[in-house]
């Protein structure tokens, strides 16, 4: 069981909410049908851009499969909110894992970053602990320039804070673990595959696992 004050998250990160967050639990079993079941949720929401899902869908797994393949916890949570009068998009992933410095390091290329620079690093392209590609939090570093508000990612002592457009690192009370909290406009039109570099086909894998053949003829 993750040892952390779920109720002072949610108040911390979320603030006052008219509405509860969907908040559930994550662990390797279950992961594939909380993350669909989150998307789901989404998905019935008109409002939301069919682009906007798509790249948060995807961005989604990449920080759900960290958890379970980085911090050497068996389970982690995901909170989601969604205001439509805002037409914003609220995520916060945790686990009380090794964190992102402990993790990073165990790659050679890392071991001499500080804790500081390791939040730096992890949001940049092709880095990585050895056990992945390094492409999932520089998908979501992508995601954020396009159609992002605030990213919050905390890990150890530090924070770091992204509007998309420049991140900066400061220090902050000791967190055992990670914390990937972000914001998304819901409202923009893009193109998730162009966003991401055409690295990736978001639209199909979106559109294999939650589309019916029928929605995605009415997409055209």
């Amino acid at each position: 069981m993750l040892g952390m004050n779920i109720d002072g998250l949610v108040s911390k990160y979320f603030g006052e909410c008219d509405s509860l967050p969907i908040i559930e639990m994550f662990d390797s079993e279950s992961i594939h049908a909380v993350y669909k079941n989150v998307v789901d949720m989404l998905k019935m929401q008109m409002d939301i851009e069919l682009g906007v899902l798509q790249i948060f869908s995807y961005c989604l797994y990449e920080i759900l499969d960290n958890v379970i393949t980085h911090s050497t916890k068996s389970c982690g949570m995901v909170v989601l909110k969604y205001s439509p009068e805002d037409a914003k998009i609220q995520i916060m992933v945790v686990d009380d894992g090794i964190g992102i410095h402990r993790s990073l390091t165990q790659n050679e290329i890392y071991k001499d970053v500080s804790e500081e620079e390791s939040l730096m690093r992890c949001m940049q392209d092709k880095v990585t602990d050895g056990k992945g590609m390094g492409f999932g939090l520089y998908s979501l570093a992508c995601a954020m320039r396009q159609v992002g508000v605030v990213l919050k990612l905390h890990s150890g002592s530090h924070i770091l804070i992204s509007d998309g457009k420049g991140n900066s690192v400061k220090a902050t009370d000791f967190w055992q673990g990670t914390i990937m909290y972000f914001e998304l406009c819901s409202d923009r039109e893009i193109d998730p595959n162009s966003v991401l570099e055409n690295r990736i086909d978001a639209v199909s894998e979106f559109n294999d696992e939650f589309m019916e053949s029928d929605d995605i003829y009415n997409l055209w």
